[in-house]
């Protein structure tokens, strides 16, 4: 089951640049795969130099006072909603518990003087388990430091927030995409997503693989597949871009978009409405592992906040683009 705040941007996601930049101590794994974009993995019989090869950060067993800790530079500033602490694969190697703090160093890394705030108490943690916990902040964080008490290992550590965007700073007449990632886009529902998730299509430069974007089951049954964005604010949208970089025996026929300008309700209403929104992009028929390039075929809306991209039948595409101006 998706908690409600998965539906909002993993802020501390290598792909958007954050780093692991300090650890006590990872003498068993190394505390940039604390970040990775991968679901942690299990790789049996696998050892290097300093013991079972694990995918995370894992700190050796401590033998004095004191505990362990990871700071984290996240890849985009922003607001946080929730944190999953994932322990996946660390059975008897795991942290007992584990608090996070977090501060607003936008000039650079944390020093000895900077003042952290604890945005998550101390909590017990579980072996090979997620730890799904809301955060009630809304100040902004560049960076986040994981404590684990006394030592072990964490696989994965997702921080999903929204991006801090300063819109006042973004000329009215600039083209900018209303869609991605950095500018708070989010995907918040889609009918199937069984080969690749829906928030990949927003991410930043081509994706890197079929892996890297958004891919359907084979669809068996009449109908079509879609998917719901949100952008990260309200716009007007001249050009779209969908790229099937990589999909070629898997891309849709053909795609269409409609979109529509929502006041009120919850990201979660949304999807029963957006069968009836207006076409900002009539049907177009689509190429394998090519860039589609929209312009004159977009239809003006005025300001719109959500798109729903239908796909048909079904398969698979790497980016979504949607430039515009923002609406005042």
């Amino acid at each position: 089951m998706t908690h409600k705040f998965e539906q909002y941007i993993n802020l501390a996601d290598e792909k958007l640049g954050a780093e692991a930049i300090f650890a006590t101590d990872d003498f068993f794994a190394d505390k940039s795969r604390l970040l990775s974009h991968a679901a942690p993995e299990w790789k049996d019989d696998l050892y290097d130099d300093n013991g079972k090869w694990m995918d995370g950060w894992e700190s050796r067993r401590k033998r004095g006072e004191g505990y362990d800790y990871c700071v984290v530079r996240l890849g985009l500033a922003g607001t946080i909603a929730g944190v999953d602490i994932d322990t996946s694969f660390f059975t008897g190697n795991f942290p007992p518990s584990a608090s996070i703090d977090a501060c607003y160093s936008p000039q650079g890394e944390p020093t000895d003087s900077t003042e952290w705030q604890e945005i998550l108490p101390s909590m017990a943690l579980q072996g090979d388990h997620h730890h799904l916990e809301d955060i009630e902040s809304d100040q902004v964080f560049t960076h986040l430091r994981l404590n684990i008490y006394p030592d072990g290992g964490v696989a994965r550590l997702r921080v999903y927030g929204r991006p801090s965007v300063d819109w006042d700073a973004i000329d009215s007449q600039q083209q900018v995409d209303l869609a991605a990632v950095e500018h708070g886009g989010r995907a918040l529902a889609c009918s199937d997503e069984h080969y690749g998730n829906k928030a990949n299509i927003l991410g930043p430069g081509r994706g890197e693989n079929m892996g890297d974007g958004w891919e359907t089951a084979r669809r068996r049954t009449p109908g079509n597949d879609w998917v719901i964005v949100a952008l990260g604010h309200p716009g007007n949208i001249e050009r779209i871009v969908v790229d099937t970089a990589h999909f070629k025996g898997n891309y849709p026929d053909s795609c269409s978009i409609q979109a529509a300008c929502v006041k009120g309700g919850t990201d979660d209403q949304v999807e029963t409405q957006s069968l009836f929104w207006r076409e900002l992009l009539p049907a177009q028929k689509l190429q394998a592992h090519e860039i589609h390039e929209f312009i004159s075929e977009v239809n003006d809306l005025g300001a719109i906040t959500h798109v729903r991209a239908n796909i048909f039948p079904d398969g698979g595409i790497s980016r979504l683009r949607l430039f515009g101006t923002k609406a005042k």
